[in-house]
């Protein structure tokens, strides 16, 4: 497949050449492992005349020890795209936050409330940048298959797919396309790994110090309890680990 312009107007010429692979529904989907990283780095380079966005599609053994793909093998949601614009991020994390924890300590400074959206970081990089060279070196490290899709921005993905990763925690894909699109705008955080119930950002405008990190671990939290609660340590514990990371990881498994 040759990634070819499909936005109107377009007339630049073909460029990157990828490996052999199938569309599943809105997705392209390479049909093995990326074994040249930096394959990655070229469609991120392309996405502004292709309109097609690379995620990394990490290898499942969940499924794959069954001979399935979850991409074809699990059901999805009614594509969503067009509520995406509608959804306030704000109310969303503050309805999905979970004031609940032990005796209250692993929440402090906050509480029962949501403490509202972090204030956006100053870029000093720019986010296709900064999204294709994560991209590139954590397709070096592990087996991620490549999968493309036409989108304006890369926020949009799960609500195009009627991705359902989250679906333990809530049904409502827009609102969650509506997040990323929020983390877009204030952290340069750019979706670049789309797994079955995972995903990973890179980030462009990390936090830079702990007090504003840890209102983005408030948010994190909301977006993704499991996250939250599969490490050890508090809501402080985990904003530290934000601090200047340039790379955001979710599950819902």
């Amino acid at each position: 497949m040759t990634i070819a312009p499909i936005r109107p107007g377009s007339g630049a010429p073909p460029v990157q050449t990828l490996p052999p692979g199938h569309w599943h529904g809105r997705i392209w989907v390479s049909d093995t492992p990326l074994t040249r990283p930096e394959r990655y780095l070229g469609c991120v380079a392309e996405f502004e005349r292709s309109g097609l966005w690379p995620v990394l599609i990490p290898h499942d053994q969940r499924f794959a020890a069954n001979g399935e793909d979850w991409i074809d093998d699990r059901g999805r949601l009614a594509p969503a795209q067009h509520r995406v614009a509608s959804a306030d991020p704000e109310a969303v994390l503050a309805r999905w936050w979970d004031g609940s924890c032990c005796d209250g300590a692993c929440l402090r400074p906050f509480g029962a409330r949501f403490p509202g959206l972090a204030r956006r970081t100053a870029r000093k990089s720019d986010p296709l940048a900064e999204a294709g060279n994560t991209g590139s070196v954590l397709a070096a490290r592990g087996q991620h298959r490549l999968g493309l899709v036409q989108t304006e921005r890369p926020a949009d993905i799960p609500a195009l797919l009627g991705w359902t990763g989250m679906i333990k925690s809530t049904d409502q894909v827009a609102e969650l396309s509506a997040v990323l699109r929020s983390w877009e705008d204030r952290f340069g955080a750019t979706l670049i790994v789309l797994g079955f119930d995972s995903l990973e950002l890179s980030v462009a405008a990390p936090p830079r110090t702990q007090a504003r990190a840890l209102t983005v671990a408030a948010e994190h939290r909301a977006f993704s309890l499991p996250t939250f609660t599969g490490q050890p340590g508090t809501l402080r514990e985990y904003a530290a680990s934000l601090v200047r990371a340039r790379h955001w990881r979710f599950s819902w498994a």
